[in-house]
Parts: C-alpha cells; structure tokens; sequence
C-alpha cells in the first residue's frame, strides 16, 4: 500500500503525518485489497472560519475507488470526521462485495 499525505497552502508537520497515517490505519485495517491511498490537507483563504481547513482522501481499492472530503475550522477535526466518513464507506463497499458475492453463489446452487 502506497501513501501519499500531502498539504496545500500548508506544511505538512511529522506530528500531521504521524497523525494522518495512525487516524487512517483504522479504516484501512477493514480492507486487505488497498492498493494506493491520497491524502490532501488544505487550507482555503475564504472569509468565514467554518470550512476554511479541509481534509480529502482518495482510496484506490481492487474492485473500485472511494473518495471522501470534509472541512472544518480545526484541521485535526476536519482529518477526523474525514476518516468517520471513509470508515462507513469502507463498510458500505465491504457490504456490497459480499452481498453481490452471496448472490452469484446463489445462483450457481439453484442451476
């Protein structure tokens, strides 16, 4: 597996990486077929605070990618609620590969 933590308009600290890669080997650990994950940190020059820090994530899965973006006016908490969302979506895709895995099992049975 291949990782990729880069910042825009910002520095990416070894305390930001360290923190990224431990937040991340969460819902990685899920899924034993990850072939490359992207992150970017960014920092947004908008006028209000709330979405001004962002997080995103590409995960190039066997079978499919998933990407997940989220802002915040922390970057620690925009890098947490990214990885909430990646986890449920880790999920959501493990669910579909066994469910679509199930019905062609079933249909080998009934012929």
């Amino acid at each position: 597996m291949n990782l990729t933590i880069s910042g825009h308009h910002l520095e990416v600290t070894p305390a930001l990486r360290e923190f990224v890669t431990n937040k991340l080997a969460r819902a990685i650990k899920r899924f034993d077929q990850v072939i490359d994950v992207r992150v970017l940190l960014s920092l947004e020059n908008a006028k209000e605070k709330e979405g001004r820090q962002s997080a995103e994530t590409t995960v190039l899965l066997k079978g499919g990618d998933l990407h997940v973006k989220s802002t915040h006016e922390d970057l620690y908490a925009a890098i947490d609620d990214m990885v909430d969302k990646l986890d449920r979506q880790v999920v959501r895709f493990k669910d579909k590969l066994k469910e679509h895995d199930h019905q062609a099992h079933k249909k080998t049975l009934s012929v």
